[in-house]
């Protein structure tokens, strides 16, 4: 139940993301401000790494860090267009479309990590959808 705990550090954390990130790009350019805000990650990051002693070059190698390296050009794409999305348009529309990860990651999961399909999920995937359609379409 560990994981509870963190998914809502995660929520609230990341609530405050958008519009943070809507404010600085209205003198900043999205680029920069993706640097700024990711470089603070990236140094966090390393600073939980070296407290919690843990060695980082057997994994460089590993035989499942292509799935690292892939998650990473993921999220750069990702964070990227979701940080000029931002910049352009307003945050209560591009939000929930940039929120649909969560239906279509749980389809990739369904599809690709043998999750199971259940009508609970078919129903919660489609009433994600029509959430977004509502919450997007201005």
């Amino acid at each position: 139940m560990r994981y509870l705990v963190w998914a809502i550090i995660a929520l609230l954390g990341y609530t405050a993301v958008p519009p943070l990130v809507k404010l600085a790009t209205a003198d900043i350019p999205s680029d920069v401000v993706v640097l700024i805000s990711n470089g603070i990650l990236v140094v966090a990051a390393v600073g939980i790494i070296l407290t919690a002693d843990v060695s980082v070059t057997p994994y460089l190698t590993h035989e499942r860090s292509i799935y690292a390296y892939g998650a990473g050009v993921a999220l750069t794409v990702g964070i990227i267009s979701y940080y000029r999305a931002l910049a352009a348009g307003p945050v209560s529309v591009v939000v929930p479309i940039f929120g649909m990860f969560i239906a279509t990651s749980s389809i990739l999961g369904i599809a690709f990590l043998d999750e199971p399909l259940t009508a609970r999920k078919v129903a919660g995937i489609g009433l994600a959808v029509a959430a977004i359609y509502l919450t997007s379409v201005e």
